[in-house]
């Protein structure tokens, strides 16, 4: 049995949820709405303040949908009532963000300016000028952004210079050692 399929999921005050048919989730909270339509094999059931997640058999696909759901569901539900947020920093002489409006504008050591606009849903807050913060409801599209962020500039092992997540450790390398 899935260890975390079969857990009850806790909606808290303030929190609807709402279950169509073939399995559309709409779940509305403080923050906003999120609608996402779940595998229609999985059996959603909402009692009072509860949510139960059921597979209909035992075969590998269900099996793997279970705990899936279950937790997709949940990220929803925490999603409308906390949210979620990546932080990044970015590291390197002359490497910094800037925000005007929606429009991130990074300088990365390239010959030019990299630019990026906000997803919708999702929000980027700069904290000085190398501390970037993605904030937003839906977990997915949070993490999707930070990533393509980060990709502009990876880390490298040898001085750590380029964008990483705050709770990233970098594996560090020796550099070349010259001959005498």
């Amino acid at each position: 049995m899935s260890r975390i399929g079969r857990l009850p999921i806790t909606v808290p005050a303030g929190v609807t949820v709402e279950i169509a048919e073939n399995n559309k989730v709409t779940v509305k909270g403080p923050k906003g709405t999120l609608v996402k339509e779940l595998p229609v094999e999985m059996e959603i059931k909402q009692d009072g303040d509860q949510i139960v997640v059921t597979r209909p058999n035992d075969l590998k696909r269900m099996k793997s949908l279970h705990g899936l759901t279950r937790t997709l569901i949940n990220n929803m539900v925490v999603g409308v009532t906390n949210g979620y947020e990546k932080v990044l920093e970015v590291n390197g002489v002359g490497y910094r963000a800037a925000k005007s409006g929606n429009k991130l504008t990074l300088n990365l050591g390239y010959s030019h300016p990299v630019e990026m606009v906000d997803p919708e849903g999702v929000e980027s807050v700069l904290d000085g000028q190398n501390k970037i913060t993605v904030k937003g409801i839906d977990k997915e599209k949070v993490g999707q952004y930070a990533a393509e962020i980060r990709d502009k500039r990876r880390p490298e092992p040898y001085k750590g210079k380029g964008i990483k997540y705050a709770d990233e450790v970098i594996r560090r390398k020796v550099g070349k050692t010259g001959k005498k």
